[in-house]
């Protein structure tokens, strides 16, 4: 039988694009599960272990907070999102604030191309909120 491979912190890290600093933060606010440790305490992690960080990581992503991310941590990976309402009403929640920013930032580009179109700053027309 073979043994599940594990990382090290280090390669964890290269496998996650996550830094080492950022993972140990990541376990001691509890949004990663403790890592089983090896006899001279070094961290091990497993192959879901790095898939719940890249879920962290596109999670992140989206804007969501550290506290945010928690609950969509509580189910497995491969598990239906229909069970889980509550989740799939944050994340509509959070589309629509994602989509009102991006609304917002189409002004910003279309401010920004006007002025770079007339190498002018005059007549302004950036609407306050």
């Amino acid at each position: 039988m073979n043994a599940e491979r594990t990382y090290t912190i280090a390669q964890a890290s290269s496998h996650t694009g996550l830094s080492g600093d950022t993972i140990r933060y990541y376990e001691r606010i509890q949004l990663l599960p403790p890592p089983v440790r090896k006899e001279n305490g070094h961290r091990r992690y497993t192959d879901d272990d790095i898939a719940t960080m890249k879920l962290l990581l596109c999670l992140k992503k989206t804007g969501l907070s550290l506290e945010e991310m928690k609950p969509f941590l509580g189910i497995s990976l491969d598990g239906d999102l229909t069970e889980h309402q509550d989740l799939i009403d944050m994340m509509e929640s959070h589309r629509e604030k994602v989509r009102a920013q991006m609304e917002e930032l189409a002004k910003v580009v279309a401010f920004i191309d006007e002025k770079l179109g007339n190498r002018s700053l005059a007549n302004p027309g950036c609407e306050g909120n």
